[in-house]
């Protein structure tokens, strides 16, 4: 029998019960159907947030062009200089970054190697040997960066390839400079270092628990207060651009000591830091960015000095004609701080750039620039503006950023 279409329409409109009645019998009928569907099984939600072993996924840049990328600007001054950490959370993706500057860096990170190969690269001698700690978390951090890393994130510039048949070993070829590296390694743990500290213009520090003050590396989730007395040690290194330090003097020692010319950072900093180490869990990286002025005859490597002051030293102060707005730099060094999943060892990446100051003065930030001269003074530190050696060059360098 056929339906009456119309008939039953206007029905409807002169019976809205009918209306809500047929709403909620849908939704009855939706939400019993919802509660049927068996929920998913506890390992697959476990699967999904307990991978501790790996890093989160990167994102590649499969057009990315280096020889056309400007260096990022950082203009991190601020009119009052506050020590702290100043920490802001990044992505495992912008760990390395890569612009115009990296096939020129690259040829001077192998002559500084050549004149001071045991400044720009440490090992702790534990580290040499396969299968300690050490050398683990070397190889680690190596198999990531070569064998993950750069050929997800920048495969217009590397791509890994079989090494030899019916093996697992592979290569990864640098298609700027032509060069093909192993994975994995061979070599020692100071070789390992060599390889990758002149294949990026990137610095690593490895650090690691000191065994005195914990028996086994804290979980990378750990909350519980039994963290907070972990106290990190500098175990492995690669410094191509050292800001007015020697590295050498730091390897084996724990992170509050390599601070100790920092004014007040055991008073403003030293638990915090050592509490945020102990807990930062696998798969967060963090960053921040610092800042000083240098002046003519600072390089990228300033081991020796010409980035700190020393309180017992003294230098001459500037005139202001003596300054050179394209030899007097800015210096920024970008850091960032992540956890390797397997080893659990913490690394540091830095960063360095340098810009002139005529190159502020320009951007029309010459001001800003003075004014956080000066608010080196004024913030909760004031000693940081005799660290940065302002007394030599801050008179000078505020007239010329003013004139």
């Amino acid at each position: 029998m056929a339906i009456n279409i119309d008939a039953w329409i206007l029905h409807i409109q002169q019976n809205p019960v009918v209306v809500v009645f047929l709403v909620v019998a849908l939704w009855l009928f939706a939400r019993w159907n919802q509660l049927s569907t068996p929920s998913p099984p506890p390992q697959s939600l476990k699967h999904e947030t307990q991978n501790q072993d790996t890093y989160p996924p990167i994102t590649p840049l499969p057009s990315f062009n280096w020889e056309t990328t400007e260096p990022t600007k950082y203009r991190p001054f601020k009119p009052k200089y506050h020590l702290s950490m100043a920490l802001t959370t990044t992505d495992i993706s912008h760990l390395i970054p890569m612009d115009k500057t990296y096939k020129e860096r690259l040829a001077l990170r192998q002559s500084l190697l050549a004149q001071h190969p045991t400044v720009v690269v440490g090992v702790i001698p534990e580290g040499q040997k396969k299968g300690s700690p050490v050398f683990a978390a070397i190889t680690e951090l190596y198999e990531f960066i070569v064998g993950v890393y750069l050929p997800t994130r920048y495969p217009s510039m590397f791509t890994l390839e079989d090494s030899e048949p019916n093996t697992s070993s592979k290569t990864l070829y640098n298609k700027t400079t032509n060069q093909r590296i192993p994975l994995p390694h061979p070599g020692t743990g100071r070789e390992i270092l060599t390889t990758l500290g002149t294949f990026v213009d990137e610095d690593f520090l490895v650090l690691l628990p000191d065994p005195s003050t914990t028996n086994t590396p804290p979980s990378p989730s750990e909350k519980a207060p039994e963290a907070e007395g972990v106290k990190y040690t500098l175990e492995a290194y690669t410094t191509f651009y050292p800001a007015g330090f020697d590295t050498r003097e730091k390897l084996g020692k724990r992170l509050s000591t390599i601070h100790d010319p920092v004014p007040r950072y055991k008073e403003k900093l030293e638990k915090s830091m050592d509490r945020f180490f102990a807990r930062l869990e696998v798969g967060k990286v963090v960053q921040r960015v610092n800042w000083s002025v240098t002046t003519e005859g600072t390089s990228l490597f300033a081991a020796f000095g010409g980035v700190h002051g020393d309180e017992g030293k003294k230098e001459e102060v500037m005139g202001v004609e003596e300054v050179d707005g394209e030899m007097t730099r800015l210096r920024c060094e970008r850091q960032t701080l992540h956890r390797l999943p397997k080893t659990k060892a913490l690394i540091f990446t830095f960063h360095t750039y340098t810009y002139p100051i005529q190159e502020i003065k320009d951007e029309g930030l010459g001001e800003d620039l003075a004014a956080a001269i000066d608010g080196l003074k004024e913030g909760n530190v004031p000693e940081i503006h005799r660290y940065k050696r302002g007394p030599v060059w801050g008179e000078a360098v505020k007239a010329f950023l003013r004139g």
